[in-house]
């Protein structure tokens, strides 16, 4: 199947969506599907006001539907609310080409907690964007009950995945996190004010606090809060070294439709402490991960948890069955399904 996706997060951006659509991407070419992504680095591109990192793209319907229309896609899916996927749906709807979308981002509520705009105004926005689609695919339960209290009802499921190549348990620390004193509570992430990051580095309790990631707060927050180790962005086995060295992983966004990030620190072993919202309401168990509108509370008690069953537990999340539920989420041009 020819697939065409079109996104406006795309390298070298960091970020659950990017690692969605690129571990996404590598199943399905290794099923013998083709895959196109249309995203900023193929345009001209001015960075995102306050996101210098993000490339918004200057480009055209025009532009956009030239290349789509070379590639020939079986299925086109528009993966962000940005001004790439919203010429690609411009060009769909003149050529009366069915689309998919997908919800990866608690958009409203990022744009309020930055700007002070009111979210149901965002969401006016989101509704306009996603009503044409053929399917929003979206990752939990509560963001797929939120779309159709917002009036979007062609909901579909779609899950994430853990590279269990790289995050499992039995992994050595991180060699920065080897001497620190404990308890060690680690932080991955977009050190960015929509994470809630200082509601964990204020928390007053014995052990080190670790920050893994990158973003427009990391200054301010690392001159804030010297006792925490900023480690910066990591990847790889350096990132999977980072949650075996942790005690708990602490995820203080109120604000995520999922959290990547809280699957990979279970697969290596590590529990959760989070807020009682969407994204950890959805993926935790009480085995697994603690969550208390006291965050310290919840990082306390996630300390006692069962690190094994923590492991067991963040590997039933594939790749493959993401992309299985993607592939058979598609609506094909030519009315054709792929074998899934």
């Amino acid at each position: 199947m020819r697939i065409a996706i079109v996104t406006d997060a795309w390298e070298p951006q960091v970020n659950g969506v990017v690692r969605t659509l690129q571990s996404v991407r590598r199943v399905l070419e290794s099923q013998g599907h083709q895959v196109m992504v249309v995203s900023p680095d193929r345009f001209y591109s001015l960075p995102c006001p306050t996101y210098p990192e993000i490339r918004l793209a200057i480009t055209s319907v025009a532009s956009v539907g030239a290349m789509l229309e070379a590639f020939a896609p079986n299925a086109i899916h528009l993966a962000t609310e940005g001004p790439l996927c919203v010429a690609a749906r411009r060009w769909c709807l003149r050529q009366k080409r069915p689309f998919t979308t997908a919800y990866h981002t608690q958009f409203p509520d990022y744009v309020s907690a930055r700007s002070g705009v009111p979210a149901e105004w965002i969401w006016r926005y989101i509704r306009w964007f996603h009503a044409p689609s053929a399917t929003i695919l979206a990752s939990t339960a509560s963001i797929r009950q939120s779309l159709v209290d917002h009036g979007l009802s062609q909901v579909r499921h779609w899950g994430r995945g853990v590279d269990l190549a790289h995050f499992h348990p039995g992994l050595p620390p991180h060699p920065r996190m080897t001497a620190l004193a404990g308890p060690v509570m680690l932080y991955v992430g977009r050190v960015a004010v929509e994470k809630n990051l200082e509601a964990f580095l204020k928390i007053a309790r014995p052990g080190t606090k670790v920050v893994v990631g990158d973003g427009p707060a990391r200054a301010m927050l690392e001159a804030r809060y010297p006792d925490a180790l900023f480690l910066g962005a990591q990847f790889g086995a350096d990132l999977a070294a980072a949650y075996a060295g942790a005690d708990v992983f602490v995820f203080p966004s109120r604000t995520d439709t999922f959290g990547l990030v809280m699957i990979e620190a279970l697969a290596c072993g590590t529990p959760v402490a989070a807020y009682p919202v969407t994204g950890p309401v959805d993926v935790l168990t009480p085995e697994t991960g603690v969550m208390d509108e006291d965050l310290a509370v919840a990082i306390d008690r996630a300390l006692t948890l069962d690190r094994a069953a923590c492991a067991a537990y963040g590997r039933s999340f594939t790749w493959e069955a993401s992309a299985h539920q993607f592939l058979n989420a598609l609506v094909p041009i030519d009315g054709e399904k792929a074998a899934a």
